[in-house]
């Protein structure tokens, strides 16, 4: 776009990614200075990851700007999406009539991230919920994607918003942003930054919050189970998982695949999960 954005703003999940970003940006290694953050609050981080968020605020010389739609959690064991309507919005695994694995329809990364982010972002320019953007009138949104996951860089869908990978543009990979962060803040680590129960898990990731964060883990398992006994379990014979093999998280005993499934975050809308 032309001319200079009216604000410029970070889309901070409270990941590896998006976190080093922030504080890159802080630092002055990554201009100009954003205006704010926006956290998009789904409300089932897990603990580490409120934690995390808590810590960036005293250490980002910008505010952060916590939003959300509403607990993706409760809105689950509701049979509820974010507007109330009876629909689960999170791609949980089925199996279709032939036999295959699939997934329900995914809705949560709009509903629970990205709405709440353009509702904040107008609210910052002082508009309406329907009033209309001034020509010429526009955002800069960072979003925290790096080199090894180019394949989630997508333009926004708002036309006054433009999306900016910096991390990108300086050739940084995940493991580039922990090495940068090691180096820096020696002694303290960076959370994965995704819901509890996000079936986009990798069973790395599974098996890692079943043993550390136990927690976490008997929450996802208490999920995983109410999801077969809702009411729209019924239209898929009541098998709805978390896990990508059709099993109860409680009955699985082995994680062999740490590979990302192959319907993961690059087919994510908006490149904004999970960073």
């Amino acid at each position: 776009m032309n001319g200079e954005p009216e604000l410029t703003v970070i889309s901070l999940g409270g990941g590896v990614q998006s976190s080093v970003m922030a504080l890159m940006a802080a630092r002055g290694l990554i201009k100009p200075m954003p205006d704010f953050a926006i956290f998009a609050d789904t409300g089932w981080e897990p603990k580490g990851v409120y934690r995390h968020i808590d810590w960036l605020e005293t250490q980002l010389p910008f505010p952060v700007q916590r939003v959300g739609q509403s607990n993706i959690r409760e809105d689950i064991l509701a049979g509820t999406n974010s507007t109330g309507q009876q629909f689960n919005s999170i791609p949980a695994f089925v199996r279709t009539l032939a036999g295959k694995v699939s997934t329900v329809k995914r809705q949560c990364t709009r509903e629970y991230k990205l709405t709440p982010i353009v509702t904040e972002l107008r609210r910052s320019l002082g508009l309406g919920y329907r009033e209309v953007i001034p020509k010429g009138m526009f955002v800069e949104l960072w979003i925290g994607i790096s080199r090894d996951e180019i394949i989630r860089m997508k333009p926004s869908r708002q036309s006054w918003i433009e999306n900016y990978w910096p991390l990108i543009e300086l050739g940084m990979t995940r493991s580039d942003c922990k090495e940068w962060f090691a180096e820096h803040y020696p002694g303290l680590v960076l959370p994965r930054s995704a819901c509890i129960g996000c079936p986009y898990h990798t069973d790395a990731e599974w098996a890692e919050m079943r043993l550390l964060d136990k927690e976490s883990w008997a929450d996802a398992v208490f999920v995983d189970a109410a999801l077969r006994t809702s009411e729209r379990a019924q239209r898929f014979g009541g098998e709805i998982y978390l896990h990508k093999s059709l099993t109860p998280l409680g009955e699985i005993l082995s994680f062999p695949n740490s590979k990302q499934y192959p319907l993961g975050f690059g087919d994510e809308c908006e490149g904004m999960c999970g960073v």
